[in-house]
């Protein structure tokens, strides 16, 4: 029965290092919200693979992952973002920006629970991904212009509702013998989060920008490609025409 529950409590311990993020956010300790969103994602990409190495998939575990990821990955890095950045602008546009992230994130999670996506990638940007870039993008907002901040947020939306494909490394598993290793894991880096939370978040932003990004220029190849495809199709009547 507790092996069986094994993963449900790594998706628990996900939602609750959300709840704990926007309690620190809106105590002042942005760079801690921060990180405990990072820690959330360990958490997240660990259920799953927990789930299959034990054979405890259900699809209880799959709601409840939804449902926690969209408060730890949606509802959280949106209202980092909002406290740090967003509060001095117009009120109406902020509350806007900052309600679209969650709103796409969720369309992107139901999208996921009942469209079949394709083998080895997924469909749109994951929302761990995407929150993981937004919470800690938002660690920069006295370096960068709030517009910035403002168009980051929307394109991340954008990018989680789109139909780039994005590489899927969930089905790289962990063996059975190494799963009593994973709560090691765990406590290891909450407490590196905990000791260096601003250096280590503007780290891991890094990696998860470019992710991000691999998409964006996913879907400039394909504009390019369309734009080339068509542009013979409407040239072709005029070729005609001249050997007439």
């Amino acid at each position: 029965m507790i092996t069986k529950s094994l993963p449900n409590l790594f998706t628990i311990g996900n939602l609750f290092l959300g709840i704990i993020a926007i309690i620190s956010v809106f105590n002042s300790k942005p760079e801690l919200a921060a990180i405990m969103v990072i820690v959330a994602m360990l958490l997240d990409g660990l259920d799953g693979r927990v789930a299959r190495a034990l054979n405890a998939q259900s699809e209880f575990g799959k709601e409840l992952d939804s449902l926690s990821d969209v408060i730890s990955f949606g509802v959280a890095p949106a209202f980092i973002m909002y406290v740090v950045a967003f509060t001095e602008m117009n009120a109406a546009a902020a509350w806007i920006v900052t309600a679209i992230f969650p709103i796409c994130g969720a369309l992107r999670l139901a999208r996921f629970n009942v469209v079949a996506g394709t083998p080895g990638y997924f469909i749109g940007l994951p929302i761990p991904a995407a929150g993981g870039v937004l919470c800690t993008l938002a660690l920069f907002h006295k370096e960068l212009n709030t517009i910035v901040l403002v168009l980051s947020t929307l394109l991340l939306s954008y990018l989680m509702v789109s139909t780039v494909k994005y590489p899927n490394f969930k089905k790289v598993g962990i063996p059975k013998a190494a799963i009593w290793i994973t709560p090691v894991v765990v406590v290891a880096a909450v407490v590196l989060a905990v000791m260096y939370p601003g250096l280590l978040s503007k780290l891991i932003f890094v990696p998860l920008l470019l992710y991000a990004l691999y998409g964006l220029k996913k879907n400039v190849d394909r504009l390019f490609f369309w734009k080339r495809r068509k542009r013979p199709s409407m040239e072709e009547p005029e070729s005609k025409t001249t050997s007439l």
